[in-house]
Order: structure tokens, then C-alpha cells, then sequence
């Protein structure tokens, strides 16, 4: 499989479902070496196996993204066999609880915090090296309406992709002047995703788009010249 991303080397968190699975795909399409990160091995296989049915190239690597020194593990190993990482995608979320905010779960919170901004730096934090090395770098973080916008009873997920969205930009600020690298923030907008159902038991998701739409605007968006700190919002 050949395509404007044929050489290079792709990280992708969060993907054994939904945006992340499809995003992973559509970067395999695209001719990108992907590598499959999630806690479901199971779901990692199928999508590894259906980008190889489709003749592109991917490497699973079963990981729990807020255990300890799992990322660094990660790191290591990849970096043992590879240069330079050229597209990270910052996928991998949990929702939580919808609540008002004095009803927050203490211990909850502290997990979504955790993996929604913890754990992405740690992410940017161990693969700098590896995203310096790269020629034309690029890292796309996957967003909410609610991190700009605040909506009642998702003050939790909404504070936690606030903080993650300052994370990405002040990194991208960082580097500017710096390396070649491009930083950009995507929201999928409504898309028929578990935790899109989750958040809104009840709603038809044949209404919404598929993450499919999702994935192949990222891989898009990953093959072009971007300017950093770059907003994008996936309609349709």
C-alpha cells in the first residue's frame, strides 16, 4: 500500500475502537507504518488484522496508558527499533461521571486527570526525543466542545480536556521556533462512538457520523503543512 505518508512511522493511543481505530486505519491507508496502542489486546488484533487485510502495515502494542511506567517501557521499545516517530495522535480518553461539579467523585476525578492530562504528558514527554527526530513531525490531539465551552454536569471531562488543550498549545509554543514540529488540536464533533453513547444513553447513532469521517480527516490532516497550535473541527 503506497500513499503521501509511505515512510513513515505513526503512534496512535486509544486504538482498538472507535475514532482511534479509525484513525489508525486511515493512516495505514494512507501509507504510514501505524503502532496500535490501547489496554484491549483483543481489539488491538482486529484492527491490526484489518489493516493488514487492506495491505497496510501496523505493529499492536497492548498498554494501560495511567500504569506507572508503561510509557516509558513504550518508549524505549519503539525507539529500539525505530528513529524517528512522525505522527502521534493523542487519542486515548475516559469520560466519567456527568455531574454538577459539587457532586464530583474525588477519586474519579483524579483518574480522569490522570489519563486525560497525566498521562498525555508523559506521552509528549517520551516521545520528544523521537518526534525531534523526525523530519516534519506531527501531533494531533483529539478534543471536546466542552474543554472551550462549558456545558452543566461535565465539568470533570470538560476541566480535563480545558487542561489538556493548554498542554498541547503551550508545547506547540515551545517548539515553534525550535523543530519542524506542528501541533494540532481536533474536535470530532457528535460521532457514533462508545463514549459519545455513554454520554447520551438513548440517542439514535445512525444520526451521527461514523468515526470513519473522524479518522480519515486526521490522516488528512496529518499529510499537510498545518500551522501550529492548529484548530480543526470535523463536521459532516
Amino acid at each position: 500500500m503506497s500513499g503521501r505518508l509511505d515512510g513513515k512511522l505513526a503512534l496512535v493511543t486509544g486504538a482498538s475502537r472507535g475514532i482511534g481505530a479509525a484513525t489508525a486505519k486511515a493512516l495505514a491507508q494512507d501509507g504510514a507504518h501505524v503502532i496500535l496502542t490501547a489496554r484491549t489486546a483483543g481489539g488491538l488484533e482486529e484492527v491490526e488484522d484489518a489493516i493488514h487485510k487492506a495491505g497496510g502495515s501496523a505493529t499492536i502494542a497492548p498498554l494501560d496508558l495511567i500504569d506507572g511506567d508503561s510509557i516509558g517501557r513504550l518508549a524505549a521499545a519503539i525507539g529500539s527499533r525505530w528513529e524517528a516517530l512522525d505522527i502521534l495522535v493523542l487519542n486515548g480518553a475516559m469520560l466519567g461521571s456527568l455531574s454538577p461539579v459539587p457532586a464530583i467523585d474525588a477519586k474519579e476525578f483524579g483518574r480522569v486527570l490522570t489519563l486525560n492530562v497525566g498521562a498525555q504528558q508523559a506521552m509528549i514527554a517520551a516521545f520528544d526525543p523521537m518526534l525531534r527526530m523526525s523530519a516534519a513531525p506531527r501531533l494531533i490531539g483529539l478534543t471536546s466542545s466542552v474543554g472551550a465551552a462549558p456545558r452543566a454536569y461535565w465539568g470533570a471531562y470538560g476541566a480535563s480536556k480545558a487542561a489538556f488543550d493548554n498542554l498541547l498549545l503551550t508545547y506547540a509554543d515551545e517548539m515553534a521556533e525550535l523543530t519542524p514540529l506542528r501541533v494540532a488540536i481536533v474536535d470530532p464533533g457528535a460521532t457514533a462512538t462508545r463514549m459519545r453513547e455513554l454520554a447520551f444513553p438513548g440517542e439514535d447513532q445512525a444520526t451521527l457520523k461514523s468515526p470513519d469521517v473522524v479518522g480519515e480527516a486526521i490522516a488528512r490532516l496529518a499529510g499537510t503543512d498545518y500551522p501550529t497550535g492548529h484548530r480543526y473541527r470535523v463536521d459532516g
